[in-house]
């Protein structure tokens, strides 16, 4: 999914007939986060080559948002978890469901945050609403997050595809230069600070990935899921 989210970035940049790009969930959950039993599973092939493929993998995810240079749309059609929430503020606009809710289990799992998320939500939304979210897990509803700044705007989920789909064909319309323009000046008073970002981050992952706390987080993890 990290491959083919950065493949369609790209394709869609070097496409002259895009102007706008929305990034959507295909079911009842915008993102439900990384598949933590995957990577358990994937620990046999030794832990440092997955550490180094996974970090590099979310390196080049997050960079590929920071680096679109047309306007990018996040229309979220129910919960999003983890990345899938940091990663909204990359994005030039973000409209949610009535029903979405947002929250980045990070601590939980033993690991740090990542998406840009700690150098873009403290800015968005103030420091100490960042902490509820990045340091306590603290899940955050579509209102909640159109009020601090993360979402752009709510609309009722019995019409949220039609009513926001909409709203991006009538935007679409407009001169694409001048919204590329507009874009690249928004974004490049912070676009140096945005990848040292992302670099510090991944760099942090990587330490988090192979301590104590992780394994614990990890193993916490599938023991639940396995009751269930």
């Amino acid at each position: 999914m990290y491959d083919e989210v950065i493949h369609a970035l790209k394709e869609a940049a070097s496409d002259e007939n895009t102007v706008i790009t929305v990034i959507t969930g295909n079911g009842d959950y915008y993102t439900s986060g990384n598949d933590i039993a995957d990577t358990s599973n994937k620990v046999n092939d030794g832990l440092e080559n997955v550490i180094n493929e996974a970090s590099a993998r979310v390196r080049d995810f997050v960079s590929a948002f920071i680096e679109y240079p047309k306007i990018l749309v996040a229309a979220v059609n129910g919960p999003a978890i983890g990345i899938g929430v940091t990663t909204l503020a990359l994005c030039d606009v973000v409209y949610a469901s009535d029903k979405a809710t947002f929250n980045t289990p990070f601590v939980p799992l033993g690991i740090s945050a990542e998406g840009c998320s700690t150098y873009t939500f403290p800015r968005i939304m103030g420091s100490t609403k960042a902490g509820d979210l990045l340091y306590f897990n603290y899940k955050m509803t579509a209102n909640e997050a159109k009020d601090c700044g993360l979402v752009s705007k709510v609309f009722p989920h019995s019409k949220f595809s039609e009513e926001v789909f909409g709203h991006i064909k009538k935007m679409s319309k407009l001169p694409a230069k001048s919204l590329m323009c507009t874009k690249a000046l928004v974004r490049r008073w912070d676009l140096d600070d945005l990848r040292q970002a992302n670099e510090a981050e991944v760099e942090t992952l990587k330490e988090r990935w192979s301590s104590e706390d992780f394994i614990q987080g990890l193993l916490s993890f599938i023991s639940r899921r396995n009751k269930l």
